[in-house]
């Protein structure tokens, strides 16, 4: 519901991670004298999605147009550079190729070139093997699209970036804070933290893993849910890590266009192998032991969870594999990185995406924002959101004042 911006004079958002730190700033910015409140369960920002992630930040290849995701991180990755560039945060422009190591992959870079350049992906060019390996010497294939623009960033201090912004206009960031209840009211939201109440005119829930039991304190369940995904990362070895200059990314499989392991060059020269993408046995499940009865009742209790295993148990059975070998990460990676041995590999870190799923099996692909009374949910928001999360704050405060579709 459209509303008069400056007639607010206190928001909460739930969530430090950089969506929900850059939904704050963006309330600051837009609507002077308001009074933001970040709200984060643990004790310290960017702890889960924001901090356990590869850090490029997508140029927009891979997304339909006309979509949020294409719109967004399109108009996010331009905000995020101006962003790092003003306050000195590491942003390196490296470059990705996205490799067809055989014919029969073609097809498949013939669309994701279609949909690069309708979403205005700036300088992409079409290269031929001989091209390919003028900008990474070790890669093998058969043609790839070469994307410039295609950046690294360090998001955890981009979200102290934003964080600092966040303060000095006079907002609060409150960590080990989660929220135990929300209430609508006539007048506002009113929230329980801690056991004290708290009142504000409205509220944003950018809650990632806990997505889910925020939207039912709402009374707004919804038919998506959270499932949760661990993706696990390999780092190369000093021996071979030269022998990859930028990001260098596969063909995906259109049915999975979040999969694929691929090779990172991050701003700290540290080359990262994955993800892969194995269910989790918790919202915060980073290791094999990490399991919670809670959580696992919950998402099993979800009928599109069942639907969704029927209908991708072969691609499961290959991604659990391959976390539970080494030697399938360097066969993956090395299909279009020939030489790589399980040898060049060591275990690095891993993260978990909130994946929304519908009722039917559905995999959620897009950005769904829920925006009812005056709470606004963000019920999924996977990558390119950290790349977008700028864009998305503009289009979240945009909503409430009756300036977005």
């Amino acid at each position: 519901m459209p509303v008069h911006l400056s007639s607010l004079r206190s928001v909460a958002v739930i969530g430090g991670g950089i969506l929900g730190l850059a939904v704050a700033r963006e309330l600051t910015h837009r609507i002077p004298g308001v009074h933001v409140v970040v709200l984060e369960k643990e004790d310290h920002l960017a702890a889960h999605q924001t901090g356990h992630n590869s850090g490029v930040v997508h140029a927009g290849l891979y997304y339909p147009p006309g979509s949020l995701k294409a719109t967004l991180c399109r108009r996010g990755v331009g905000l995020l550079h101006d962003f790092c560039t003003e306050r000195s945060v590491p942003y390196r422009e490296l470059g990705k190729l996205v490799v067809a190591t055989d014919e029969s992959e073609l097809d498949g870079l013939d669309g994701i070139e279609k949909r690069a350049r309708a979403n205005g992906v700036p300088d992409l060019a079409r290269l031929d093997a001989a091209g390919m390996r003028e900008i990474e010497p070790y890669v093998a294939g058969v043609a790839a699209l070469h994307s410039p623009h295609t950046a690294v960033v360090d998001f955890v201090a981009v979200c102290r970036a934003l964080a600092d912004e966040i303060r000095a206009a006079g907002g609060e960031i409150r960590l080990s804070s989660p929220v135990q209840a929300v209430r609508e009211t006539a007048s506002g939201v009113e929230l329980l933290v801690q056991g004290v109440r708290h009142k504000v005119d409205r509220l944003v829930a950018c809650a990632g893993l806990s997505s889910d039991a925020v939207a039912e304190m709402v009374g707004r369940p919804g038919d998506v849910r959270i499932v949760p995904f661990r993706g696990e990362y390999h780092a190369l070895g000093p021996a071979v890590r030269d022998r990859v200059r930028g990001l260098i990314y596969p063909v995906p499989d259109p049915r999975y266009p979040f999969l694929g392991i691929h090779l990172t060059r991050g701003v700290d020269d540290e080359v990262l192998v994955g993800p892969n993408a194995v269910m989790a046995l918790g919202y915060e499940g980073y290791r094999w032991g990490d399991v919670r009865v809670r959580d696992l009742r919950r998402v099993l209790a979800w009928p599109g969870t069942a639907r969704m295993a029927r209908q991708h148990w072969r691609t499961g059975v290959r991604e659990v594999s391959s976390s539970l070998s080494r030697r399938r990460f360097a066969e993956a990676a090395s299909r279009y990185l020939p030489g790589l041995t399980p040898g060049d590999l060591r275990r690095a870190r891993a993260g978990v995406r909130a994946q929304a799923v519908g009722r039917d099996g559905r995999l959620v692909d897009d950005f769904v924002l829920e925006d009812s009374g005056a709470v606004l949910l963000v019920r999924n928001a996977p990558s390119p959101a950290a790349t977008s999360s700028l864009a998305i704050a503009e289009h979240v405060v945009g909503t409430w004042a009756g300036q977005t579709a």
